[in-house]
Protein backbone atom coordinates (compact mmCIF):
# COMPACT_ATOMS: atom_id res chain seq x y z
CA UNK A 1 0.00 0.00 0.00
CA UNK A 2 1.05 3.42 -0.59
CA UNK A 3 2.36 5.58 2.24
CA UNK A 4 1.32 9.34 3.34
CA UNK A 5 2.47 11.74 5.80
CA UNK A 6 -0.26 13.79 7.34
CA UNK A 7 0.44 16.85 9.59
CA UNK A 8 -2.49 19.16 10.64
CA UNK A 9 -2.52 22.55 13.46
CA UNK A 10 -4.97 22.18 16.24
CA UNK A 11 -6.43 25.48 17.51
CA UNK A 12 -3.98 26.70 20.82
CA UNK A 13 -6.94 26.57 22.99
CA UNK A 14 -7.74 23.12 22.71
CA UNK A 15 -5.89 20.72 25.22
CA UNK A 16 -3.20 18.04 23.94
CA UNK A 17 -5.72 15.27 24.85
CA UNK A 18 -8.29 16.98 22.39
CA UNK A 19 -5.26 17.02 19.77
CA UNK A 20 -5.19 13.05 20.47
CA UNK A 21 -8.56 12.63 20.32
CA UNK A 22 -8.29 14.15 16.97
CA UNK A 23 -5.17 11.61 15.90
CA UNK A 24 -7.52 8.73 17.09
CA UNK A 25 -10.39 9.73 15.07
CA UNK A 26 -8.27 10.20 11.71
CA UNK A 27 -6.29 6.08 12.83
CA UNK A 28 -10.37 5.16 13.28
CA UNK A 29 -10.97 6.71 9.90
CA UNK A 30 -7.93 4.88 8.56
CA UNK A 31 -8.44 1.62 9.60
CA UNK A 32 -11.90 1.29 8.59
CA UNK A 33 -9.74 2.24 4.99
CA UNK A 34 -8.29 -0.53 5.41
CA UNK A 35 -5.45 0.89 6.54
CA UNK A 36 -2.94 1.37 9.52
CA UNK A 37 -1.28 4.61 11.31
CA UNK A 38 2.76 3.18 11.83
CA UNK A 39 3.79 6.79 13.01
CA UNK A 40 2.30 9.77 15.86
CA UNK A 41 4.10 12.76 16.47
CA UNK A 42 3.32 15.21 18.49
CA UNK A 43 5.29 18.12 17.85
CA UNK A 44 4.07 20.54 20.64
CA UNK A 45 2.42 24.18 20.53
CA UNK A 46 4.20 26.23 18.10
CA UNK A 47 4.20 29.81 16.80
CA UNK A 48 2.96 30.01 13.33
CA UNK A 49 4.22 31.93 10.30
CA UNK A 50 1.08 34.15 10.24
CA UNK A 51 -2.27 34.28 11.93
CA UNK A 52 -5.16 31.31 11.10
CA UNK A 53 -8.42 31.93 11.73
CA UNK A 54 -7.12 35.00 14.86
CA UNK A 55 -4.54 32.41 15.85
CA UNK A 56 -0.93 33.03 16.37
CA UNK A 57 -0.07 28.77 17.92
CA UNK A 58 -0.92 26.06 17.11
CA UNK A 59 -0.81 22.17 18.16
CA UNK A 60 1.11 20.46 15.53
CA UNK A 61 0.49 16.54 15.18
CA UNK A 62 2.21 14.18 12.20
CA UNK A 63 1.18 10.82 11.54
CA UNK A 64 2.51 8.39 9.38
CA UNK A 65 -0.20 6.24 7.60
CA UNK A 66 -0.03 3.38 5.18
CA UNK A 67 -3.41 2.81 3.55
CA UNK A 68 -4.45 2.87 0.48
CA UNK A 69 -5.62 5.79 -1.68
CA UNK A 70 -9.34 5.62 -1.58
CA UNK A 71 -9.54 6.11 2.65
CA UNK A 72 -7.53 9.11 2.34
CA UNK A 73 -10.57 11.39 1.00
CA UNK A 74 -12.69 10.83 3.89
CA UNK A 75 -9.80 11.96 6.39
CA UNK A 76 -9.25 15.15 4.63
CA UNK A 77 -12.45 15.72 4.63
CA UNK A 78 -13.03 15.29 8.36
CA UNK A 79 -10.40 17.31 8.79
CA UNK A 80 -11.44 19.84 6.90
CA UNK A 81 -14.76 19.92 8.88
CA UNK A 82 -13.35 20.10 12.17
CA UNK A 83 -13.35 23.36 13.87
CA UNK A 84 -10.65 22.68 15.70
CA UNK A 85 -7.97 21.75 12.65
CA UNK A 86 -6.68 24.93 11.45
CA UNK A 87 -4.85 23.25 8.53
CA UNK A 88 -4.01 19.84 7.54
CA UNK A 89 -1.26 18.37 5.00
CA UNK A 90 -1.34 14.85 3.03
CA UNK A 91 1.93 14.25 0.78
CA UNK A 92 2.54 10.89 -0.73
CA UNK A 93 6.03 9.61 0.82
CA UNK A 94 8.85 6.64 -0.16
CA UNK A 95 9.35 5.37 3.26
CA UNK A 96 8.09 6.04 6.67
CA UNK A 97 11.29 7.11 8.55
CA UNK A 98 11.11 5.55 12.06
CA UNK A 99 13.47 7.76 13.94
CA UNK A 100 12.19 10.81 15.68
CA UNK A 101 11.60 13.86 12.50
CA UNK A 102 13.33 16.76 12.05
CA UNK A 103 11.49 18.87 14.26
CA UNK A 104 12.04 16.23 17.26
CA UNK A 105 15.63 16.01 16.39
CA UNK A 106 15.54 19.43 16.65
CA UNK A 107 14.01 20.03 19.55
CA UNK A 108 16.25 17.60 21.25
CA UNK A 109 19.58 19.02 20.36
CA UNK A 110 18.64 22.63 20.93
CA UNK A 111 17.91 21.56 24.81
CA UNK A 112 21.08 19.40 24.92
CA UNK A 113 24.75 21.27 26.27
CA UNK A 114 23.62 23.87 27.88
CA UNK A 115 25.32 23.65 31.09
CA UNK A 116 28.95 25.36 30.10
CA UNK A 117 28.99 27.34 27.35
CA UNK A 118 32.71 28.07 27.51
CA UNK A 119 34.87 30.81 29.63
CA UNK A 120 33.75 34.56 29.98
CA UNK A 121 35.38 36.79 27.75
CA UNK A 122 37.40 39.48 29.21
CA UNK A 123 36.75 42.91 28.93
CA UNK A 124 34.30 45.52 30.93
CA UNK A 125 31.17 44.55 29.61
CA UNK A 126 29.13 42.44 32.36
CA UNK A 127 25.21 41.41 32.86
CA UNK A 128 25.85 44.63 35.71
CA UNK A 129 23.06 42.87 37.71
CA UNK A 130 24.54 42.47 41.42
CA UNK A 131 28.15 44.30 40.77
CA UNK A 132 29.16 47.49 42.00
CA UNK A 133 29.00 50.33 39.75
CA UNK A 134 32.11 51.29 39.20
CA UNK A 135 33.43 53.03 36.15
CA UNK A 136 37.21 51.78 35.12
CA UNK A 137 37.06 54.38 31.94
CA UNK A 138 40.59 56.31 32.43
CA UNK A 139 38.60 59.93 31.63
CA UNK A 140 36.51 58.88 35.19
CA UNK A 141 39.44 57.78 37.10
CA UNK A 142 41.13 60.35 39.45
CA UNK A 143 44.30 61.34 39.00
CA UNK A 144 47.50 61.86 41.75
CA UNK A 145 48.21 65.34 42.47
CA UNK A 146 51.23 66.76 42.19
CA UNK A 147 53.02 68.56 44.57
CA UNK A 148 53.38 71.80 42.42
CA UNK A 149 49.42 71.83 42.37
CA UNK A 150 48.06 74.59 44.75
CA UNK A 151 44.79 73.98 47.21
CA UNK A 152 42.86 74.99 44.00
CA UNK A 153 44.47 71.50 42.04
CA UNK A 154 45.67 74.08 39.13
CA UNK A 155 48.70 76.00 38.79
CA UNK A 156 48.96 79.83 39.50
Amino acid sequence: MPLYECVFIARNDVTQQQVEAIAEQVAGLITEGGGEVKKREYWGLRGLAYKIKKNRKGHYMLLGIDAPGTALPEVERQLGLNEDVLRSLMVRVEAIDEAPSAVLAKRSDDRGDRGFRGPRPAGRFGSGRGRERSDDREEYRARPRDESDGPGGHEE
